[in-house]
């Protein structure tokens, strides 16, 4: 599947909305012989790895929560959907606004508010309160989907792919350090100086983007409600869209479905491990970032193709190989490795092909690609409960295979042109 050379936004969105306005500074970037500056492709890359990490500090962080409130660890386990749930709901109605107001007070607001909400998260007295702070925690933390598409617009055509890759690999290592921190300094000082430590990190982290960041006017020229009917129309006339939307969301159901589950038997016989050996082994996911990065520069040389292919088959594979690994841990460390490797991957190559998709209103790119993406994703994770219980671990690792070929079955099959 190729990508249609001229196909862009503007075919489905009001006139106001494609002119695109080239601010000095950080303007859209389609020359050759300009590059986005490193210092702030590293400071976003650098700025999406602590906003995400507050999506998952709860998580090793339960079982104390819990005997704090003494609340059940059912009970507790709410902290990880009111996140899930909030950060769903922003990227709806959030994320588009991205497009028409300026990204530099959007983001350093968002993160104030993110500060605040994790302040209330350390200071909560009750479970509900507590469970309030972390909706608003996920609510906010819909910066990083803010500042991906801001790292595409500012980087080059040639280079987009490097870029993005660069700043992805950045949220991949939040999200994989972050249950480690979380446990170390829960364990150390108490489950409440992890979200207090959080808060303040966010407020140095506004204060640092308010100086980095141009202070660009908004991209397109519309109101809110002309904005979320544009991302509509959006997703209903662009196929490219809609088809990498669907297959990132496949694999990162195949992703959280692993995920999910894998607690249940690393916990359980051959493996016995405690939450810290649990917690250790997450950390093999680190691939991802390296396959991120890597797979960035394929897609600048115009591999966009062949290397998808590649790693939907390496997808393939890795449920064979964890399939395997229920009882053999070498087998499911390299299950792991390839199945971490093809999600990061072909997530990446789907962001390269979606943002070139136009030089303006990325934000409606990204709220309907990450809907789709987190939407999919939330039901793999819950047929990885269902397929854990009723088929074991043969039936988890043949699920998440499903997922996988469906990604492959979708992207080989003939697509309609606009």
């Amino acid at each position: 599947m190729s990508t249609p050379p001229s196909a862009t936004v503007s075919a489905s969105a009001p006139a106001p909305a494609t002119a695109r306005q080239c601010p000095a500074g950080h303007a859209p970037n389609t020359d050759v012989s300009r590059s986005a500056p490193r210092r702030i492709v590293f400071l976003l890359a650098f700025a999406c790895a602590l906003t995400v990490a507050n999506l998952y500090y709860c998580q090793p962080l339960l079982p104390e929560i819990a005997k704090s409130f003494s609340a059940s660890q059912s009970a507790t386990g709410g902290l990880v959907t009111a996140n899930q749930l909030g950060y769903g709901v922003a990227l709806l109605l959030i994320v588009p606004l991205g497009d028409i107001t300026n990204r530099r007070r959007l983001v350093c607001g968002l993160l104030v508010i993110e500060a605040a909400a994790l302040a209330g998260a350390a200071a909560a007295p009750n479970l509900a309160l507590l469970l309030a702070a972390s909706a608003a925690v996920g609510i906010a933390a819909c910066v990083v989907q803010i500042l991906l598409p801001y790292a595409a617009t500012i980087a080059g055509d040639h280079e987009r792919g490097r870029v993005t890759g660069t700043v992805l690999s950045g949220l991949l290592i939040g999200i994989l350090l972050s249950r480690t921190v979380a446990g170390l300094i829960g364990q150390a000082f108490g489950w409440r100086t992890v979200f207090a430590a959080a808060g303040v990190l966010m407020l140095l982290l506004s204060a640092v983007l308010l100086r980095a960041m141009e202070a660009a006017g908004p991209e397109v020229a519309i109101s809110y409600r002309e904005q979320l009917r544009a991302t509509a129309r959006l997703a209903r006339s662009e196929p490219v869209l809609r088809r990498r939307s669907v297959m990132g969301g496949l694999m990162f159901a195949a992703f959280g479905l692993f995920w999910a589950t894998v607690s249940f038997l690393l916990a359980g016989s051959p493996f016995h491990y405690n939450q810290a050996g649990i917690g250790l082994f997450a950390l093999v996911g680190g691939a991802g970032a390296l396959a991120a990065k890597l797979t960035g520069h394929a897609a600048d040389r115009g591999h966009e193709r062949a290397t998808t292919v590649s790693l939907l088959v390496l997808g393939l594979a890795s449920f064979c190989a964890i399939a395997l690994g229920h009882a053999n841990l070498a087998w499911l460390l390299v299950g792991v490795l390839f199945m971490d490797a093809a999600v990061q991957g072909v997530n990446l190559l789907n962001l390269s092909v979606v943002y070139n998709l136009s030089n303006g209103a990325r934000a409606r790119i990204a709220s309907v690609y990450m809907t789709t993406y987190f939407v999919l994703g939330a039901l793999g994770s819950a047929a990885g409960t269902e397929a854990y219980h009723y088929g074991g671990w043969g039936g988890v690792s043949a699920v998440g295979g499903g997922f996988v070929a469906l990604a492959l079955a979708l992207f080989l099959s003939p697509q309609r042109r606009r």
